[in-house]
């Protein structure tokens, strides 16, 4: 995974038919799409259950892009061994999920994987200022994580660009998690944003039979973020 600012895409299988994940990732990879996002969730820190190590692991050899595993977990150390032995290139953890971000984001990197670090819409930047080189990623929330198909957050665009200042001329991105449609995702790029987290509307009118509305809906990300 080497380091560049062009945006990416990463459409989150959240959004894609259960049934058929693998196809599905196959797909949409061949539609364009960057890196493949997966949303884990625990049903305790966040208010849903989806995917543990061995969905994980499962899909990963379906992956020829990047595997980005967000875990909306907690506790989140005592299963990071676990999705990096499942394949994830990046795992992102929240900060709100334990007392000790620090140890958490070390053991990731320790585990092989690039380290993530995720906002939640409502908490602020100050301590992320500390947790900078350490990340290899923040990902700033724009709806409250838990569910996909919710709106869009706007105060989160000013967040993004504090963060980005903040970030200076490290290797750090900045993805968005969250309602990223062709109207939102522009705010984002524009304020330093280069990964975009889209779920439905990449997902939305196709189908493993019927690709090609998702490169469409991906083509429009990327030619509404290309002005």
């Amino acid at each position: 995974m080497s380091f560049d600012r062009t945006v990416k895409i990463a459409p989150s299988i959240l959004s894609a038919d259960f049934a058929n994940f693998g196809q599905e990732i196959e797909a949409v990879e061949a539609q364009g799409a960057d890196w493949i996002h997966v949303d884990v969730m625990d049903g305790h820190f966040v208010p849903n259950l989806t995917f543990g190590p061995p969905m994980c692991a499962a899909i990963a050899k379906h992956i020829n892009t990047v595997m980005d595993v967000h875990l909306m977990i907690a506790p989140v150390d005592p299963y990071i061994e676990a999705f990096a032995e499942a394949g994830a290139d990046v795992l992102t953890a929240h900060l709100e999920a334990g007392a000790h971000t620090h140890r958490t984001l070390q053991a990731i990197r320790g585990a092989g994987c690039k380290a993530g670090l995720a906002l939640n819409p409502a908490t602020g930047l100050e301590e992320v200022d500390y947790l900078l080189d350490m990340v290899d990623l923040v990902c700033v929330m724009t709806v409250n994580p838990g569910f996909g198909g919710q709106k869009f957050i706007h105060s989160q665009v000013e967040k993004v660009r504090r963060l980005r200042e903040m970030i200076g001329d490290r290797p750090i991105h900045i993805e968005i998690d969250g309602g990223i449609t062709p109207e939102t995702a522009p705010l984002m790029t524009a304020a330093g944003a280069d990964v975009l987290v889209a779920g439905s509307a990449v997902f939305k009118g196709g189908s493993v039979s019927d690709p090609a509305p998702y490169g469409e809906n991906i083509r429009a990300i990327r030619a509404a973020v290309a002005g």
